[in-house]
């Protein structure tokens, strides 16, 4: 599970993560974590997150803030391409994805030095053990394969859609419930 796209659907009972895209960072038997990379939160700006941090913004570096999850709305997350990595601060998901949850590569994406391409996410989204795969079995999500044209697109209105027509799914054709044969 780790690496994949968890697509929400329509009958999701949670209005949290209605038409999400949520990347899996990390999945063990004692749960799972994740983030959600569809939902912008336009209220948050990279300029007055560097301001608030005290790291001085260089160039023309910005980034938007995506609303990453219900747990710990406080803490931020980077999920960004494989490429960069700072010791000891960066988890490398897969070969193209990690994850770094660290002041510094904010410091070097506001000097332009940061990932060739991120996602900046306050908070994450978690499942205790088991909790996901029950999720998985009441119809809630469906799985695809992360592919970073649609993590990483700047249309983060465009990314549900976009996901499911990567498993070939009509978006119309989709039902709020579901049933067993």
């Amino acid at each position: 599970m780790v690496g994949k796209m968890l697509i929400a659907m329509p009958g999701m009972g949670d209005a949290r993560f209605g038409k999400s895209v949520v990347y899996i960072c990390a999945h063990s038997p004692e749960g799972a974590m994740g983030l959600i990379v569809n939902k912008p939160a336009p209220e948050l700006r990279f300029a007055d997150l560097l301001e608030q941090l005290s790291i001085p913004k260089g160039g023309e570096a910005d980034a938007v803030i995506h609303f990453g999850g219900p747990v710990e709305t406080a803490r931020g997350f980077v999920l960004h391409s494989a490429e960069y990595d700072l010791e000891d601060a960066t988890l490398a998901v897969d070969a193209r994805f990690a994850m770094t949850a660290s002041r510094d590569i904010l410091r070097d994406m506001a000097q332009g030095q940061g990932p060739a391409q991120a996602l900046l996410a306050l908070g994450y989204a978690g499942w205790g053990a088991g909790q996901l795969e029950a999720e998985l079995q009441q119809n809630g999500w469906l799985v695809a394969d992360a592919l970073a044209d649609i993590v990483f697109a700047p249309d983060s209105d465009g990314k549900w859609n976009a996901a499911l027509k990567s498993l070939g799914v009509d978006p119309r054709m989709l039902s709020a419930g579901g049933g067993r044969a």
